[in-house]
């Protein structure tokens, strides 16, 4: 424990390229590591202790867990976060595009299901958790790629004025049939997300809530291990259980879209995770978390999120 760096050791089973072994170990957290070039000899770690091994896992810097509905500055991901007219959702992650940092989660979580316009205040906490405008102003809402609803109402006033004169000829003949004006779905969505602009990226965290900072991105993969830390769960893990999964998810209001080529994990978030990051057990990016029942939870691929909002971590 005295070694540079060590938050903590115990018995675990050794890890080696990513995946665990039968062999017992004394397990070495450290809050990242270093490469042994940058280490003095007194500060390496012994290969072996009395002819046990050892291993080293980066944890980050192990602190209590303060309450992901409250006020932070400098805030992580896993935090309450909301657009100023929704209730809340939890910040995901850090990101970049053009040389600029972005807060990434979900388009209902910050761009409130399509209903929002650029330049929109959102606010850390969530107005549902206490936010209020200014005073808890983060950022304001940067884009967000579109839902496509199946079935919602039509906004196009050519099918409206077509609908009505049908509908008064009906009326007129004595007719029970009324016509609606719908606009049909071309395509799935792929995903569910946005982009805000930090007023001042330094009251941003790169880390999240309980897990630490983010290794890279992986392909979420059927039996993977996975977990997040949200604004209502907090730190949860969990399996995904499918692939390439098609699913309808209901937005209130009467309004269903259908996303394709998700993800699917067990019971491992409520109301207000959306937005979080999903990660692997070497905390790689697979997903941002935006649905789910009490039995299930759905998850956007993060290559599809990426690729669609041209980011990066």
């Amino acid at each position: 424990m005295t070694r540079k760096n060590v938050v903590a050791t115990g018995i675990g089973y050794k890890v080696t390229g990513g995946e665990r072994t039968g062999q017992l170990s004394i397990v070495c957290s450290v809050e990242r590591k270093e490469p042994a070039a940058k280490l003095s000899s007194s500060e390496m770690l012994p290969k072996t202790v009395d002819g046990i091994p050892t291993d080293v896992v980066s944890t980050g810097r192990i602190r209590v867990f303060d309450s992901p509905t409250g006020k932070f500055r400098p805030a992580p991901g896993g935090v309450s976060i909301g657009h100023f007219e929704i209730t809340a959702g939890t910040l995901g992650c850090l990101v970049r595009k053009n040389g600029q940092t972005f807060i990434l989660s979900n388009n209902h979580v910050l761009a409130n299901s399509n209903d929002a316009v650029p330049g929109d205040p959102i606010l850390q906490p969530a107005p549902y958790d206490g936010g209020l405008n200014p005073a808890d102003l983060i950022a304001e809402l940067a884009e967000f790629v579109p839902i496509s609803y199946t079935g919602a109402a039509s906004s196009c006033p050519v099918a409206n004025s077509i609908a009505e004169t049908c509908n008064l000829l009906a009326a007129l003949s004595g007719s029970n049939t009324r016509l609606q004006p719908v606009t049909v779905q071309a395509a799935t969505n792929l995903v569910d997300a946005a982009l805000a602009r930090p007023l001042k990226p330094e009251e941003l965290r790169r880390d999240i809530l309980g897990i630490g900072e983010i290794s890279g991105i992986a392909e979420g993969l059927l039996g993977m291990s996975v977990k997040k830390s949200g604004r209502t769960t907090g730190f949860t893990m969990g399996e995904i259980q499918q692939v390439d999964v098609t699913v309808n998810v209901g937005y209130g209001g009467g309004r269903v879209a259908q996303f394709s080529d998700q993800l699917m994990a067990g019971a491992m978030s409520q109301g207000g995770d959306s937005g979080s990051a999903v990660l692997d057990n070497g905390n790689r990016l697979v997903g941002l978390l935006f649905a789910g029942s009490e039995q299930t939870t759905i998850i956007n691929r993060i290559q599809n999120v990426f690729s669609l909002l041209g980011v990066t971590l």
